[in-house]
């Protein structure tokens, strides 16, 4: 729990201090100075592809950090994460649009309280549960990953995965417009998911192929999403699209080897692969959306859809390492796990 001294304030945060190790530290945070805003976090979110590649070191070593408020390197220790979902503690002098009390999204490792220039927060809606504004991050990325598909009104979508940012990709898929949404994964409970999500069908990868053929009626489906992590789900996507089809790789797999064979319909059925990252938007789209657009959006977003169902795990703070052995051993029991630091919101426990 953080405790003040003076000015500044102990508060612990979250290290990968090594491969599949995790410590709780003691860190100084100071008062914030020109330009800058302390928050205190009340919840924050564990990714289950891209921070646990980082926590079992699958990750290049010499890779650039892609956030200004990460510390360290994936060589370890690193502190990682970036969904965090506070309030303002307090503000620096030259800072005019938020105040103490404000709830505020940011992208930030899993830490008690810090400090951050007052352009990186994201202010939430009032009328927002700040306890949702931990999955500002994910769906900006599906949002993006919608962005660079190139689905037409009427077309058939498949989404490869049912972990959160393939759950989110598919309700926005049905939002712009598509006929079908066909969501894969190995298991029930995320089919169940999805289902209530509002695809219109999930299955596991022994039925994929059977029933793309089954709805499209021979055809194959006109756009794949590839959001599970696997190169398997990867070479899967390819077989399923349509002549001149697209698959759209949201998935990061690090230092992962990835084996494709495109020796038969990657090749003769013209298939492209289109990779999405969130740190880039889809570059025809630039003269019209920029960040400040892409962020209302999903600001927008986060009212409208049900996404307290997509919380599988609550842990209070004190108890995050759990969360690490759960995703390495038991990863059918969770979906999206969360850390709350204060307050109570009741939900299944590890």
């Amino acid at each position: 729990m953080a405790a003040w001294i003076g000015d500044e304030l102990k508060a612990r945060a979250l290290w990968f201090t090594a491969r599949c190790t995790a410590a709780l530290c003691d860190e100084t945070v100071s008062s914030p100075g020109p330009g800058e805003v302390r928050v205190k976090t009340i919840a924050s979110a564990v990714s289950s592809g891209t921070e646990l590649l980082v926590y079992r070191g699958e990750v290049p070593k010499d890779l650039p950090l892609d956030l200004p408020t990460l510390r360290g390197s994936y060589a370890f220790p690193i502190k990682y994460g970036y969904a965090v979902a506070g309030r303002v503690l307090d503000v620096g002098p030259e800072v005019e649009h938020l105040r103490a009390g404000d709830p505020v999204f940011v992208h930030h490792p899993h830490q008690e309280i810090f400090v951050v220039p007052a352009t990186i927060p994201v202010r939430l809606p009032d009328s927002l549960d700040p306890l949702l504004g931990v999955f500002f991050a994910n769906l900006e990325t599906a949002l993006n990953v919608v962005h660079d598909t190139p689905l037409r009104l009427g077309e058939m979508a498949i989404v490869f995965g049912a972990g959160v940012v393939g759950l989110l990709v598919a309700r926005l898929l049905g939002q712009a417009g598509a006929g079908t949404v066909l969501v894969v994964d190995p298991l029930e409970r995320r089919r169940e998911l999805a289902l209530a999500a509002g695809a219109d069908d999930a299955v596991g990868p022994e039925r994929v192929d059977g029933r793309v053929m089954e709805i499209s009626g021979g055809r194959r489906a006109d756009v794949a999403v590839e959001a599970s992590g696997t190169g398997a789900a990867l070479q899967a996507a390819i077989g399923t699209v349509a002549t001149e089809g697209t698959v759209v790789v949201a998935s990061w797999y690090g230092t992962k080897p990835v084996a494709l064979d495109l020796g038969e319909h990657f090749h003769r059925g013209r298939v492209t692969l289109r990779s999405s990252q969130v740190g880039r938007s889809n570059p025809e789209l630039a003269p019209r959306w920029d960040r400040r657009r892409r962020t209302e959006t999903v600001l927008g977003l986060l009212e409208r859809l049900d996404l307290m169902a997509l919380i599988s795990h609550r842990l209070p703070f004190d108890r995050a390492l759990e969360a690490y052995a759960l995703l390495e051993e038991r990863p059918e029991e969770a979906v999206q796990v969360v850390f709350t630091y204060e307050g109570s919101y009741g939900g299944r426990d590890v």
